[in-house]
């Protein structure tokens, strides 16, 4: 560390004690994920404490590009190495460091975190509430307390343009990276559902293993490619890049076959197109063929379910249909909490109007919530979303007072993707899920950004 940075140490115990607090964890940390190379990462800690304190931004969203986007299990050599698991501790260390030793890490309250909040006080009460609560909180505390610590991570800490460059860009490749083996299985045929579905990694259980989940994670970075490429002050090179890993993208979601991911897709290009092209029939007439082009080309006709072989209403579509009733009923029954959090597939025998056999997923966003989380949680999650829309609208006025055309892109971005999630939740289970939870962190972080700048701008204009 830094020479002042040890003198101020020195003169705290206090501080000096979390400070050795904080090293052993990470080394009883490092010896757990290690195993038997920990002996070798001993010897190396020193270079990497270093490094996470230095770097600590980039450690932070390398954590959440690889915990989404589940990158390690897309390239299972990198399974071995424990990657996500040493980014935890990287991050965790180096956000202790900036919080607690460092002060660089400065707390902030947005009106964006009370709505937050307040669903998940909600979240937790519905999981101590849930039919089967074992179900419930395991994934209380394997996925949403990493959503809860994560939220208020990224809106605190991606806090400047080149964090918010870095964020970007990271979340393009990687989407870029996805989508080059989700096209690799289709063309070759490897991991296939339904006859015709690619997914990745499915003989390891992967979460990107079942095509909707794919087409959910290849979803997300669409908008940060279309905010690239309609971006008009973007360098060439930036914008060629974003075309190309648009198309591999987009084609991953046509492979998937999935309806949710190719109404997403058309919801994010229909939101840029709108900002070029004025006249409406026009528009509607591109979006329409456009549509009529994915559906065909994604081959959903000949899909063993939901293809053109079943006749009237498909088997698909009666799934969902069944499944949203049942949602509904589990709301009626249980109006305040629903079933409980993860409750609903094991729920769907008792509140299913129709029964085949076997329990079904949701497949919908908006009546996951419902009959999870019962008619408060639905009013909830709506005030959160509004809340986004609100904040991210704000950050649109505030930009044209900062003088750095580079930011309006994060703006884009994030106005589309919260566009895309909305449309595409129609057909897609994301209630609990990583992307609106990134997309909130980073719209607070763009608007506390955006505001310090622009009173800097201000302040300077004034001295001069």
């Amino acid at each position: 560390m830094d020479t002042l940075s040890q003198q101020h140490l020195s003169k705290s115990p206090i501080k000096l004690a979390l400070l050795g607090i904080l090293i052993s964890v990470t080394i009883i940390g490092l010896f757990k994920v290690a195993g038997p190379a920990a002996p070798f990462a001993l010897l190396m800690l020193p270079f990497a404490l270093y490094f996470t304190v230095r770097f600590s931004v980039i450690f932070v969203i390398l954590f959440i590009l690889f915990s989404y986007f589940r990158i390690h299990e897309a390239f299972p050599v990198l399974m071995p190495l424990k990657i996500p698991k040493l980014l935890a501790l990287a991050s965790l260390f180096g956000i202790a460091w900036h919080l607690f030793l460092s002060k660089k890490l400065t707390p902030f309250w947005h009106p964006a975190h009370s709505a937050f909040m307040f669903f998940f006080a909600w979240l937790t009460l519905c999981v101590m509430m849930a039919t089967n609560r074992g179900m419930a909180i395991e994934y209380w505390s394997s996925t949403l307390t990493k959503v809860l610590i994560m939220v208020f991570v990224i809106s605190w800490w991606i806090n400047t343009p080149k964090a918010f460059g870095i964020a970007r860009l990271g979340i393009m490749v990687s989407g870029a990276l996805i989508a080059c083996v989700a096209v690799s299985n289709k063309l070759n045929g490897i991991g296939l559902v339904e006859g015709s579905r690619v997914t990745i990694s499915r003989h390891l259980q992967s979460q990107i293993g079942d095509p909707n989940d794919l087409s959910l994670v290849l979803l997300f970075p669409v908008s940060f490619l279309c905010a690239e490429l309609f971006n008009k002050e973007s360098k060439t090179i930036y914008r060629v890049f974003a075309f190309i890993a648009l198309c591999l993208v987009v084609y991953g979601i046509i492979a998937t076959q999935s309806r949710g991911g190719l109404l997403g897709v058309m919801a994010i290009v229909a939101y840029f197109l709108a900002r070029t092209i004025k006249n409406p029939v026009v528009l509607v007439s591109i979006l329409g063929f456009g549509l009529a082009v994915l559906l065909v080309a994604a081959g959903i006709s000949d899909r063993q379910s939901g293809g053109a072989a079943e006749s009237g209403i498909d088997e698909s579509a009666m799934g969902r249909i069944y499944a949203w009733q049942a949602a509904i009923n589990m709301a009626l029954s249980n109006p305040f909490t629903g079933v409980g959090v993860n409750n609903f597939y094991v729920n769907y025998f008792f509140y299913s109007p129709h029964w085949d056999g076997k329990n079904h997923a949701v497949h919908s966003t908006w009546f996951q919530v419902l009959g999870e989380t019962g008619f408060v949680g639905i009013s909830l999650f709506a005030t959160l979303i509004a809340t986004i829309y609100r904040t991210l609208k704000r950050s649109g006025s505030k930009v044209k007072f900062c003088h750095q055309a580079n930011l309006l892109v994060n703006v884009q971005a994030l106005k589309a993707g919260l566009i895309g999630f909305v449309v595409s939740g129609t057909f897609l289970t994301q209630a609990f899920t990583w992307p609106i939870y990134i997309i909130l962190s980073l719209s607070i972080a763009l608007e506390q950004m955006l505001q310090m700048l622009s009173k800097d701008t201000q302040e300077s204009r004034h001295d001069s």
